[in-house]
């Protein structure tokens, strides 16, 4: 299978390709279908493409660092497939803004992208969670490897980041410590919570513990770790719990839980962004960014 990127390009894209940032400079959004190849939990290999959307900011010269940004996963196969394409708008934006190259993929099964759930767990009771992380975490290293060869990117200071699914797979992909990763950011990670029917406790806690454990004896890649005390599908204690089984093990991660924002502060990423961008502002510099608001 070739991993070339083919180009998606239309009408509407190129009408909305430059968003005015300021009086100055031009948030350029860019996106693109990229040839990947993921396990499922059951050993099931599926290759497909997966959309890509990518964001520079017209004013901050190259080459850029990347910040690879990992979506969540909604709780219900209908919300999965009417996702679209993962943009996170804003918060792109606001890296952009700093220097950033933000990429923002789509993984196998969800919105646009399409396939099969390559991200099922199975059962409540006894769910699998290493498979289905390392098969996000395998997407995004493809996607790493493409971005890396564009001439408009720095090798050596790459990013990963996500929110709630795409929290935990930045975990674990700092466990694999990719080339040129110096940092990571999990806001709100973890797996198998639903607000509905267990709010707080997400299934099979034990092994997402026991996981993130096994990270923390591999991972060299300093962290950052957000949740809020009102996260409705993880609650407070699980979080707490995950990062010192993370840290006992020989991880790196700064912890910070925010009191409760909203009904839910599961969705503080995408909410209350003037919350968690002053910290993780400050963890960024304190790992060598230079960042000019």
């Amino acid at each position: 299978m070739t991993t070339r990127p083919l180009l998606y390009a239309c009408q509407s894209l190129s009408l909305g390709l430059l968003l005015t940032a300021s009086a100055h400079a031009k948030l350029v959004e860019e996106q693109f279908d990229l040839p990947v190849k993921a396990r499922n939990a059951w050993g099931k290999v599926i290759e497909q493409p997966i959309r890509v959307t990518v964001f520079t900011d017209d004013s901050r010269p190259g080459p850029h660092p990347i910040l690879l940004l990992n979506h969540g996963r909604a709780t219900e196969a209908d919300a999965r497939a009417a996702m679209g394409r993962a943009r996170f708008s804003e918060a792109s934006r606001w890296f952009a803004e700093r220097g950033f190259l933000v990429a923002v993929p789509t993984r196998i099964g969800y919105g646009v992208s399409g396939g099969e759930d390559v991200e099922d767990s199975g059962s409540c009771n006894n769910r699998q969670y290493p498979p289905v992380y390392q098969a996000a975490a395998d997407q995004s290293l493809q996607l790493l490897s493409m971005l890396h060869a564009r001439p408009d990117t720095r090798k050596d200071r790459t990013v990963l980041m996500g929110q709630s699914f795409g929290g935990a797979t930045a975990v674990t992909l700092a466990s694999l410590n990719p080339p040129g990763v110096v940092a990571a950011i999990n806001v709100a990670g973890g797996g198998g919570g639903d607000p509905k029917t267990h709010p707080g406790d997400p299934c099979s806690s034990a092994q997402l513990a026991r996981m993130f454990a096994s990270y923390g004896k591999t991972a060299r890649v300093p962290m950052l770790w957000l949740y809020t005390e009102n996260d409705l599908f993880f609650g407070p204690r699980h979080p707490r719990d995950w990062v010192a089984r993370f840290r006992e093990a020989g991880g790196n991660a700064e912890f910070v839980q925010f009191p409760p924002h909203g009904e839910d502060g599961h969705a503080l990423f995408s909410r209350f962004p003037k919350v968690w961008q002053p910290v993780v502002a400050d963890y960024l510099r304190r790992q060598g960014f230079d960042l000019q608001d």
